[in-house]
């Protein structure tokens, strides 16, 4: 009898667990079935003399992992009231984890610092050879004097802050050391001029791809209407000497209305090309564009159905695809969802909340990378209460 109640009481204290007991702290509880779930945030590298962003993420065939961002003065020090995403003295470096993400080295390393103005946003690439790109792009701090003297147009962010266009880096020993800054052609349609009047290197945030056959897949955003050069379109590029050049391929995506600019691409296993669009005139909406014959030409692009910018694709070890994306609606924060191997049911994936706790909306530009079998680590810059922009990650459970 004893044991008939002992087992009648468990049962109803299991019942009791299962309904009314809250999620254990730093899982995020799943009620959309994402086949996701939370294990812990971490800081990776934070300082408050900085602000440092955009980050992205690779782990090299020893299974070191690197994160590289964009690192600038925070400006407060300086008596300034803000940060701006331009800086003539911002250059990339990265941290190191030697344990699997479990401790990252505290004083970052010198990626490259380009030698006529500030770097932005460090996408690496990791070949199947082992060797590694970095793409970029820069901003040269003009002063009042030379801006009249511009050939035009050029991009201006803040005043003075003239864009160079982008650039590349290329590393043969795990990242130890970096070659270059080697120069993307201009697209034909770019109408855009450099701070220092050469045409336009093509430039854009966004990881590439290796395909199968072991050619690069690069989308870039263009500036092609003279009159009016926030208009972006995206277009890819194609290498067949693992980056040493490069040659355009297609448009990706254009469109009377709505601007194209940061992209990721992905190669299914069936061979499409699949490109993931940020947006700008359209309510901050994902977009898709498709490839099925090798990037000569892309499907009219479609809206996914979701807030959300930059995007970027992790293939899973059973071939499913982690999409992660920031987000810059309140609640401001980190999103994912998993879509099947072609990513093509992106209207029906279920969509998981990374963090919902970020101070602004200067925060995002997510990218993931395995951990192990069934561990993701997705890497981030954020910002708690408004206050110092920092590289975060969060380390995600396959279900």
């Amino acid at each position: 009898m004893n044991s008939i109640n002992t087992y009648i009481n468990c049962f109803f204290c299991l019942v009791f667990l299962s309904v009314f007991q809250t999620p254990v702290w730093g899982q995020v509880e799943d009620k959309g079935h994402s086949g996701l779930s939370k294990i812990e945030d971490i800081i990776i590298y934070e300082d408050d003399d900085f602000f440092s962003a955009f980050p992205s993420v690779v782990k090299k065939q020893d299974g070191e992992i690197l994160v590289a961002f964009r690192r600038a003065p925070n400006r407060a020090i300086f008596g300034e009231g803000k940060n701006y995403h331009v800086d003539p003295n911002s250059y990339l470096v990265y941290v190191r984890s030697r344990d699997n993400g479990l401790s990252w080295t505290s004083e970052p390393e010198l990626l490259y610092a380009h030698p006529y103005g500030g770097s932005q946003d460090p996408c690496m690439l990791l070949l199947k050879d082992g060797s590694m790109l970095c793409t970029s792009y820069g901003w040269a701090a003009v002063r009042d004097d030379g801006l009249p003297n511009l050939k035009q147009p050029v991009s201006q962010n803040i005043k003075g802050a003239i864009a160079l266009g982008g650039y590349y880096l290329r590393s043969f020993d795990g990242g130890e050391t970096w070659k270059g800054p080697y120069y993307p052609p201009s697209i034909p349609s770019e109408v855009r001029y450099t701070a220092k009047g050469d045409p336009f290197p093509s430039l854009n945030r966004g990881a590439l791809t290796e395909g199968k056959d072991g050619r690069l897949f690069w989308v870039v955003a263009t500036s092609y209407d003279k009159d009016n050069i926030a208009r972006k379109m995206t277009s890819l590029l194609i290498s067949e000497d693992k980056g040493m050049t490069w040659e355009l391929a297609s448009t990706v995506a254009v469109d009377d209305k709505i601007d194209f600019n940061e992209t990721s691409i992905y190669e299914t296993p069936k061979g499409d090309l699949v490109a993931f669009l940020r947006t700008a005139n359209f309510d901050g909406q994902a977009c898709i564009a498709r490839s099925v014959d090798g990037g000569k030409s892309f499907q009219p692009w479609q809206p996914m159905g979701f807030k959300g910018y930059p995007l970027q694709a992790l293939r899973l070890p059973d071939n499913r695809v982690l999409l992660v994306y920031g987000y810059r609606s309140k609640p401001y924060g980190i999103r994912a969802r998993i879509l099947n191997a072609e990513c093509d049911d992106f209207a029906t994936s279920k969509e998981f909340v990374i963090r919902d706790d970020g101070g602004s909306t200067d925060l995002g530009y997510p990218w993931a990378v395995m951990l192990d079998d069934n561990r993701v680590l997705v890497t981030y810059y954020y910002n708690i209460d408004n206050g110092t922009r920092h590289i975060a990650g969060s380390v995600l459970k396959l279900d």
